[in-house]
């Protein structure tokens, strides 16, 4: 008996060694790297394991466990900084009972916590920062680093806009006391809209994106070059003051939340104070499923004692105050093994990896497939058919694959290669410098085809009227379309035999089709689907080369002369008319009466708005967004999606979007409706 415990301890002294490696390790991944390789969920697993065999082995307990320390240690390339008081985080509560058995076990340290009131906070996903000023000036800002020592990032924090250089804000000056010497706590993080925006603007330039915004947010403040932190759209919420010398700083966490709103700091809009514990509990549980709502990601919200004397006559658990806990959300990252490999044909020819999975529980629905988003991605990270890899899934977002565990592998995974050939129609494969993106540029492959039609017929390519998505599936399925040029040879009788045709609905689509064969040679260039080639470049061609045969025969030094025109689109034009299966697709459209020509005093047609850009914003009272287009372009002008320097004119409506802003920081010149129309007179 004795042996057998004897081996048992030392198997259990093993795993507690084990699990302090573990956690130290990803400790390190997430607060210096900004790059953890396993899910919160499988953190707190490792943590809570070796927290219960401390709690049965209290003397095995030694400096170096994670369970003594906040995070991490502060990377060697920044200046340190030592904070004025321990910046620790927090215990978790998985769920009710976890938060209820939290307050039984403050309760029995002390009877003031039974008519305690609590505050709720959400615990917001990114990047803890603590803020210093000196006599209201911002004079310094660093991570929280290991909890004691952090990393001076001052430069890169001056950058966010959402940070007050100078407290109190104007207007504040006489209604509230500042202390000499002041010290904040908060969040730094990307909302979540902004950083789509930022992944679809780099993916439409052919640039990496991002895989998640705290990862961003954390990278973008935790490098050397302040320029690139100020091109990231990085918010901040504060939510503790934790040194103050001098002025009349409350001493509840709800006054502290009002206080430092008044000094003129961002603070949680949702956050909230309860009379007990269960209405702060009910309140907590409304974001679970309803996270979704939130503009940042979070990961759980905070319950944490209102009363801050209490809170810290409370004291701490290791690293852990009792006054204050993290009550987390059901897991949205899991792991499970890659299957395999399966690449998918998108509209624009763009080949996307999609991982087959294990089947596996995220967030109460089964996951079988994820995206891999593209090849480098895979190469990047190394992921290897066979792997444990980690899963994420947000809400109705796709699931996609973060990375592979790579501490899991058993030597049996094999590395993948990407395809040479696209799997739909066996055409060689084509990469531009400087993409992520691999294509097939055949203008028929099958896997293209229905989404190619529906792109051709849209209302801002050839706009064929009562061809929506589900007729086009008809028509593909049946063999009737095998191209776009098909699309003008369909004949009554073929329509007839479809379900849900009649003779009027056969003679209206007829009709529709007849009539696109006028469209301009703008809209037919748009409708082609060329890489790269959008409206505004789709018009931009048609006013140079004056005709498909034209363009046709261009070279990519000759393209480069058009403004806009890169490298990279320009061969992504010569290759697409280069093609033999899209010269014979030419060859039919012509022949079928779609060859539009601008004529010669169309092409050097100028307008009142000639060499001005336009955005336009909000809803304006007469025109759409498509007649306001139409309108400025009639007179010359050209219409783009982003304000920039270039801008010549913001033409703003009702509820106008963030380029209002843009354009109100640019300088750029606003206008109505009713001046555009003037302009344009």
């Amino acid at each position: 008996m004795f042996c057998y415990n004897h081996n048992m301890a030392d198997k259990t002294f093993s795993r507690y060694e084990e699990l302090k490696t573990q956690v130290n390790f990803h400790n390190y991944r997430y607060h210096v790297l900004d790059a953890p390789v396993v899910s919160d969920l499988e953190y707190d697993r490792l943590l809570n394991e070796l927290k219960k065999i401390e709690a049965e082995h209290p003397e095995w307990i030694t400096p170096d466990s994670p369970t003594q320390r906040a995070g991490a240690k502060p990377s060697e390339k920044f200046e340190k900084v030592r904070h004025p008081a321990p910046i620790l985080s927090l215990a978790n509560a998985f769920g009710a009972d976890d938060a209820r058995a939290w307050f039984e076990r403050i309760k029995k340290l002390d009877d003031r916590v039974k008519k305690a009131k609590f505050v709720v906070e959400p615990k917001i996903d990114g990047l803890s920062v603590v803020l210093h000023y000196h006599d209201g000036q911002f004079a310094q800002g660093a991570t929280r680093g290991d909890g004691e020592v952090g990393e001076d990032i001052t430069s890169n924090l001056r950058t966010v806009k959402a940070i007050p250089l100078r407290i109190p804000v104007e207007g504040q000056e006489s209604k509230v006391s500042v202390p000499s010497h002041l010290v904040v706590r908060g969040e730094a993080f990307i909302p979540i809209k902004d950083f789509e925006a930022l992944n679809k603007k780099l993916e439409e330039a052919g640039e990496k994106t991002y895989l998640n915004p705290r990862n961003t947010a954390a990278g973008s403040l935790r490098q050397l070059d302040p320029q690139l932190t100020a091109s990231r759209p990085i918010a901040m919420l504060v939510y503790q003051i934790v040194h103050a010398e001098g002025g009349n700083v409350p001493t509840s966490q709800w006054e502290i939340l009002e206080y430092l709103k008044s000094l003129g700091f961002p603070v949680a809009d949702i956050s909230k104070r309860f009379n007990d514990l269960d209405s702060a509990i009910a309140y907590t549980e409304t974001f679970d499923k309803g996270r979704d709502t939130l503009p940042y990601e979070a990961d759980g919200m905070v319950i944490k004692i209102d009363d801050l004397s209490l809170a810290a006559d409370l004291g701490f658990v290791g690293k852990d105050p009792r006054g204050a806990v993290a009550f987390k959300f059901p897991a949205r990252e899991v792991t499970t093994t890659l299957l395999g490999i399966d690449v998918e044909v998108g509209r624009t020819g763009v080949l996307t990896p999609r991982a087959s999975l294990e089947a596996v529980e995220i967030g109460g629905v089964i996951v079988r497939n994820a995206t891999l988003h593209n090849f480098d991605y895979i190469e990047e990270k190394d992921i290897r058919i066979g792997d444990r890899v980690l899963v994420k899934r947000a809400g109705e977002v796709i699931p996609y694959v973060i990375g592979p565990v790579v501490d899991a592998r058993s030597g049996k995974e094999k590395k993948y290669k990407p395809p040479t050939k696209c799997p739909a129609c066996n055409t060689e494969v084509e990469h531009i410098e400087g993409e992520v993106a691999w294509y097939c540029v055949n203008a028929a492959c099958p896997a293209q085809l229905v989404r190619n039609v529906e792109h051709f017929v849209s209302r801002g390519a050839m706009d064929i009227v009562g061809l929506g998505i589900k007729i086009v599936e008809q028509l593909i399925e049946a063999g009737l379309v095998k191209d776009v040029a098909d699309l003008f040879t369909l004949k009554k009788d073929q329509l007839l035999k479809l379900e849900g045709f009649a003779e009027k609905k056969a003679e209206n689509l007829l009709g529709s089709i007849e009539q696109a064969k006028g469209q301009s040679l703008k809209r037919l260039i748009a409708a082609l689907g060329i890489h790269g080639v959008g409206e505004v470049m789709a018009g931009d061609l048609a006013q140079t080369y004056g005709s498909l045969s034209a363009l046709s025969q261009t070279t990519t030094e000759e393209l480069q002369q058009i403004e806009g025109v890169g490298p990279n689109i320009a061969e992504s034009i010569v290759d697409w008319f280069a093609r033999p299966a899209n010269q014979k697709l030419l060859k039919k459209l012509k022949a079928a009466g779609v060859d539009p020509q601008m004529k010669k005093d169309e092409k050097k047609k100028e307008g009142a708005f000639a060499g001005l850009t336009f955005v336009v914003t909000g809803t304006l009272p007469n025109f759409s967004r498509d007649d306001a287009k139409e309108f400025i372009e009639n007179n010359g002008g050209k219409v783009t999606d982003s304000v920039s320097k270039k801008t010549s004119y913001l033409v703003l409506g009702e509820n106008p979007g963030s380029k209002f802003e843009k354009a109100k920081s640019l300088g750029v010149k606003i206008i109505d409706e009713a001046e555009l129309k003037r302009l344009a007179e």
